[in-house]
């Protein structure tokens, strides 16, 4: 079940909302969590039946964990060994689902093999349901998150504003909101302001990304061969239908969870306004620039052991980010790449040269947009198909169905760039008459665009 559908829209969001309330208010807290939770599970369910033993699974099995590691507070040695265990069988799901036919395709050719593919369908959100417990275990063996009540510990992992795409929650950062006795009525502020932002995020996935989409997919998965200009709009267009996409999503995400006196972390702040490519990382998909840090980066050592140290502990967080979004070694280069830039630009600054904020702004999109090729491309070649026809000067040419991409591209880098971004919005949005107008058009806007509803691009990762 789509966000951007009908079937949401008109009947599951405002069925789980009302039903939610009514037994808020007429039962005990525990019956409003449970109703939620499977609501949670029946969203996720839609997608495929199949999938919905895996996460069950995944759940009692964190779950347990978790009151394990809870329980053996007087043992950090046994709990410790629980906390390998548990992290280890989280790694193993993962790795058998998302990356097994591609370590089989690397043994086959290394070795000239015929190992047969799995061929797995990869279940839904399963990065996201995984880091998520992956936190919740670690919070639990630091002490910082405990949950004795399987129905909370289903609707934490399961709430379903997050759970396909994130944002890569902390429990102790969402669980205690369910408990205030102020988030147990409809609260019209929060329904407003979540209404609000649920419409900049759909207009901003419908109207803008799957606009964009075609021509990128034209660019990497159809053409043969791209001359300056295609190549140049299918780079851009992917780089800005990335942004409206998934930060659509993540506006969508908080906007739905606000109905339910829930707030969300930001995932995005306007990141390609950056100055840095720290900067971009401050800003984009924040959640898992938070998880990198605290739970790969810092356990590696963080910059606490010396500049060398530091720098592979950049690299290898990097990489490992780069691994976490897909099977393939165009996911790995693009970590990588992202890693060596952040050890460049820490050298960089021992410098002490500061650049104007548009050179700044200028080399970092150039960067981010050209690591993007790389985050795209199915292949090795399709990469350098698009390279080839960005440095091809010499193939300029400019035709009139171009000119129009290049127009749309223009106008989206515009407001990528200068515009303010939804929470921005936010702080200001006032329940008025014109915000009022200004959400009927968005949704109205968004609505007559259905017909070419797709996908959000961070559902396969």
């Amino acid at each position: 079940m789509l966000f951007n559908s009908y079937e949401f829209i008109f009947a599951f969001w405002p069925v789980s909302f009302v039903v939610y309330f009514l037994l808020n208010r007429f039962c005990p807290p525990i019956i409003g969590k449970l109703w939620l939770a499977l609501a949670s599970l029946f969203f996720y369910s839609w997608w495929s039946i199949k999938s919905l033993p895996l996460i069950l699974a995944s759940i009692a099995f964190n779950y347990i964990m978790g009151r394990a590691i809870s329980h053996a507070d007087k043992s950090r040695s046994v709990r410790k060994l629980l906390l390998t265990l548990a992290i280890t069988g989280d790694v193993l799901l993962l790795g058998y689902y998302k990356y097994a036919d591609f370590l089989i395709t690397n043994v086959n050719s290394l070795f000239s093999a015929q190992l047969q593919l799995l061929q797995l369908a990869l279940p839904l959100g399963i990065s996201f349901f995984t880091f998520t417990q992956i936190a919740y275990l670690v919070d639990a063996y630091r002490g910082s998150a405990k949950e004795y009540s399987i129905v909370n510990y289903v609707l934490f992992v399961t709430f379903y504003p997050h759970l396909i795409a994130g944002p890569i929650l902390h429990h102790k950062e969402m669980m205690p909101q369910f408990d205030r006795a102020r988030s147990k009525v409809i609260i019209p502020g929060n329904v407003a302001r979540g209404l609000f932002v649920f419409c900049i995020g759909l207009f901003k996935k419908v109207v803008i990304a799957d606009t964009l989409a075609p021509i990128a997919t034209q660019g990497f998965d159809v053409s043969a061969h791209l001359g300056f200009v295609e190549a140049w709009t299918t780079s851009l267009a992917y780089t800005l239908q990335l942004y409206f996409d998934f930060s659509g999503y993540s506006d969508m995400a908080i906007g739905i969870a606000l109905l339910f006196n829930i707030k969300l972390p930001i995932n995005f702040n306007s990141p390609y306004k950056a100055l840095s490519i720290q900067d971009f990382w401050r800003r984009w998909h924040m959640t898992l620039s938070r998880f990198l840090r605290d739970y790969i980066y810092i356990p590696l050592g963080g910059n606490r052991k010396g500049h060398f140290r530091t720098y592979f502990n950049l690299v290898a967080t990097f990489v490992i980010g780069g691994i976490w979004h897909g099977a393939g070694w165009t996911f790995i280069i693009w970590g990588l790449m992202h890693g060596v830039a952040q050890v460049i630009q820490r050298l960089w600054k021992k410098t002490g040269i500061v650049l104007p904020n548009w050179v700044a702004w200028f080399i970092t999109f150039m960067f981010i947009n050209f690591s993007w090729v790389f985050f795209r491309a199915k292949t090795w070649d399709d990469a350098i198909k698009v390279f080839r026809g960005m440095f091809d000067i010499g193939s300029i040419d400019l035709s009139m169905s171009l000119l129009g991409q290049v127009l749309l591209i223009f106008v989206g880098l515009v407001v990528a760039v200068f515009a303010r971004n939804s929470m921005e919005m936010n702080k200001k949005f006032r329940p008025n008459l014109r915000h009022a107008a200004f959400i009927a058009f968005l949704f109205v806007f968004s609505v007559l665009y259905f017909n070419q509803v797709s996908e959000f691009l961070y559902f396969t990762f």
